[in-house]
């Protein structure tokens, strides 16, 4: 059963992207009235990302902060003050290719989470995103991939693992086949992380991993009320 509204008011959730933001979609797409956080802004650091669009339709603020050519702690400073005018409790990392200063991991420590598309603590690292990741798997001649969700501390994909959703790579496969099919897995393990996480925070206790059942990227059952 969900969490959130019996228990207190959902967290005030920013989402940050990079692209197009369909991991930010699955978010909008799974909030209901019990869904124990709510996305209040997205952030993002290009001008012509598709998520600005996206947070647009959804009637969502966004704000775009540039990151290419500024000190990190300028960054830092814009980041945290519209986090704060916005009242963000939470953040989601979706395809956000920037490494979030350290003030802004310290100030939001174990309330930022980011979906990586691979099987953590492999395939990850700085320059390790998109394609690059699910070339990287095939080029291993890896059996198996998936999508992992993390606390984001100051390295690029080093925090601590929430949950992991794992599907196959067939031989043949393209990188671009592995890709779709691990992206459709993202857009059902990040909308539960998040829940599971969010619905803690609430109660004040720690979250601990999640343990799921897994996920097939083809599969439809509704998986929203499993906690």
């Amino acid at each position: 059963m969900k969490k959130g509204l019996e228990t207190g008011p959902p967290l005030l959730a920013a989402a940050f992207a990079s692209g197009g933001g369909t991991n930010v979609q699955a978010l909008l797409d799974y909030q209901d009235k019990f869904c124990p956080w709510r996305l209040s802004l997205v952030v993002t650091d290009r001008e012509n990302a598709g998520v600005l669009e996206r947070a647009d339709l959804a009637g969502i603020p966004a704000a775009i902060i540039p990151v290419q050519g500024r000190a990190p702690l300028d960054v830092a400073q814009d980041m945290l003050s519209v986090l704060e005018a916005h009242r963000v409790e939470v953040i989601f990392l979706a395809g956000y290719l920037r490494l979030i200063p350290s003030e802004v991991v310290h100030r939001f420590r174990r309330r930022i989470l980011n979906i990586h598309p691979a099987l953590l603590p492999s395939f990850g690292g700085k320059g390790m995103y998109g394609m690059r990741v699910h070339q990287a798997v095939v080029d291993a001649g890896e059996s198996m991939t998936g999508a992992t969700v993390h606390y984001v501390d100051e390295e690029y994909d080093r925090g601590t693992i929430i949950g992991q959703s794992r599907v196959p790579v067939e031989p043949g496969d393209s990188p671009e086949v592995v890709a779709a099919r691990v992206l459709k897995i993202e857009h059902r393990l990040y909308p539960l992380v998040a829940e599971h996480v969010c619905s803690a925070l609430i109660e004040g206790r720690d979250p601990g991993p999640l343990d799921l059942p897994e996920l097939s990227s083809t599969e439809t059952t509704d998986l929203k009320h499993t906690e």
